[in-house]
């Protein structure tokens, strides 16, 4: 944990230095400055506007990391209640849902999202939107097949001959079961929810611009790959450096909470 702790020590670092020292509008342009190398005063140079792109790169964490933490806060919302009603319940419930979940997982994750976000048009709330659509199935579906496995132990059956409500028995003896498989799970697609913003806003279909958001600065750099790579350089490492930290972390519970690898 070594290596997290040091990405967290500098991020908060540069955070600190850049909101209470240099205070720039990450919006506003200024064309005398554009493309200026680095200096105390812009630590990383400017961008081909003239904004500062520190302050860019770490608002630009607020929002892709912030919104991924979004998305994903939701889709666990959605998919834990559904994911244990559907497993405890059995009979109609479970079987609309699996006809649902079906639907959803006919098609990879990122191709739904695209489709999704193409419909629902351009926009980080319409792309959050799209992901949550595509995300809660799979905690939906992890979620009731360890219900299914767990409902049948004596401790349930115990549970329910001493009288307790289908409520008491999720919360009180279903639900601490779960936690380890979807903390696991949540780490290892937080990088991937952080990879699927950047890239959809990449290509337009996410954070628009003048936002500061990783993979909209990407896309805003493309044109000046040859004369001025740092500008892609570094919102491309920092989408990196996140996801090997989540990673990093996911593999940290998993072996704490000792879950099985295809988890």
């Amino acid at each position: 944990m070594l290596p997290l702790a040091l990405i967290l020590i500098l991020i908060t670092v540069a955070s600190l230095y850049t909101f209470v020292y240099l205070k720039y509008d990450p919006t506003l342009t200024n064309l005398e400055k554009r493309l200026d190398g680095m200096s105390l005063a812009h630590p990383l140079g400017t961008d081909h506007l003239g904004r500062d792109i520190l302050t860019r790169l770490l608002l630009g964490g607020q929002q892709t990391i912030g919104f991924s933490a979004l998305a994903l806060g939701v889709a666990l919302l959605v998919g834990i209640p559904i994911g244990l009603i559907s497993g405890y319940k059995r009979g109609v419930v479970d079987r609309l849902f699996m006809r649902i979940a079906d639907s959803f997982l006919a098609f990879p994750d990122t191709v739904v999202a695209i489709v999704l976000s193409g419909l629902l048009g351009p926009g980080i709330g319409n792309l959050v939107l799209a992901i949550v659509m595509v995300k809660w199935v799979n905690y939906a579906r992890l979620v009731r097949s360890t219900v299914l496995s767990e409902s049948q132990k004596e401790y349930v059956l115990v549970a329910r001959t001493n009288g307790l409500s289908a409520l008491q028995i999720m919360k009180k003896h279903l639900a601490p079961h779960i936690i380890g498989y979807v903390l696991v799970m949540a780490s290892l697609d937080l990088g991937k929810i952080i990879l699927l913003i950047s890239s959809l806003s990449y290509i337009g279909l996410g954070a628009q611009p003048p936002v500061p958001e990783w993979g909209a600065m990407l896309n805003d750099s493309r044109p000046y790959f040859q004369s001025n790579p740092e500008l892609m350089i570094y919102p491309g490492l920092a989408i990196v450096g996140v996801v090997l930290v989540t990673n990093i972390i996911g593999d940290y519970l998993r072996d704490q909470f000792d879950v099985k690898k295809e988890v």
